[in-house]
């Protein structure tokens, strides 16, 4: 089996294939196999032990971490956008029947739908479904939220965790806190209404070829109960449960949209300042306070006294 891992042995495959990183696809491929082999795991242990398991690997790249992930799961998507990368992975895979690679854009996939298309033999066996993938900075938040936001709020989002190597800056801000200085913002306090995220541990640059100028760092997000979970309040019918689900969601981006803004003006435009006013007063906090200092939670109960 051709090592992927190895620096001499990748380049050799990129040049049989006449490929080079593309900067377009912040294409930074692992060289190091303790690092793909540990996420494996990771990813892994967030699905039932005693139940068949599948994963969805979004960019795999030349290979590295397909090729963990394939002995620690049952069967293995990888979801590739880059059509030269294909013949490569034929070959590098070849001898691996639980592996399956797809040319295809993941922002333009109908998640659930393509889940049901590839895993239906998983699912109606009683398993489960994880996420796993190594995204670039640029693509990091619409990748995660096409992810928790392809199933309504009332609903837990099906799967059983998603596993993404991102950027350091970046993962400081999926597991952010208020108050974390300049990291919790508008994506912190969004995955935290369908899920919980936790830095796993860091990745340095030269675990990578070609060396990026960042250092990365790997995150568990698990999703939990939906909106209901965070929010008991929150509508008992489900329709009514995923418009609050979105209006929610709405009011986190416009607080963040301008962060050094009050909530009063940064919601202005949707909600009037009195209103605002009023409802952060009856939540106890100050009339001037910023977004960066309420939790998910208190977004949801922000939501909820402006949209009664």
């Amino acid at each position: 089996m051709i090592d992927v891992c190895n620096p001499r042995e990748l380049r050799e495959l990129l040049e049989k294939y006449d490929l080079a990183p593309k900067k377009g696809y912040g294409q930074n491929f692992l060289t190091q196999r303790n690092v793909p082999q540990r996420i494996a795991e990771m990813s892994r242990s967030f699905a039932p032990a005693d139940k068949p398991a599948a994963v969805l690997e979004i960019g795999p790249g030349v290979g590295a971490l397909t090729q963990f992930l394939s002995e620690y799961y049952d069967k293995v998507t990888s979801v590739e956008i880059d059509k030269g990368l294909i013949p490569l992975l034929a070959e590098v895979f070849a001898d691996h029947d639980n592996i399956t690679v797809v040319n295809e854009d993941f922002m333009n996939l109908d998640l659930p739908a393509f889940l049901d298309e590839q895993f239906g033999d998983i699912l109606a066996a009683g398993g489960s479904v994880s996420i796993c993938a190594n995204l670039p900075y640029y693509i990091t938040t619409p990748v995660l939220m096409r992810i928790l936001e392809s199933w309504p709020a009332s609903k837990p989002v099906p799967l059983s965790g998603i596993t993404v190597m991102v950027q350091l800056e970046v993962a400081r801000r999926i597991c952010a806190q208020p108050d974390a200085k300049d990291d919790y913002g508008a994506l912190s306090a969004a995955i935290g209404l369908r899920a919980d995220a936790e830095k796993l541990f860091d990745v340095s640059p030269g675990c990578f070829f070609p060396v990026p100028k960042v250092s990365s760092a790997v995150c568990g997000i698990v999703p939990h109960g939906g909106v209901r979970q965070v929010y008991p309040d929150a509508p008992a019918d489900d329709d009514a449960c995923d418009r609050f689900g979105m209006a929610a969601a709405d009011v986190i981006g416009m607080a963040f949209g301008q962060r050094r803004k009050t909530l009063v003006n940064s919601l202005s435009a949707r909600y009037p300042k009195e209103a605002t006013a009023a409802a952060l007063e009856e939540m106890g906090l100050r009339p001037d306070v910023r977004g960066e200092k309420l939790t998910t939670e208190q977004f949801c109960t922000l939501t909820g006294l402006l949209t009664k």
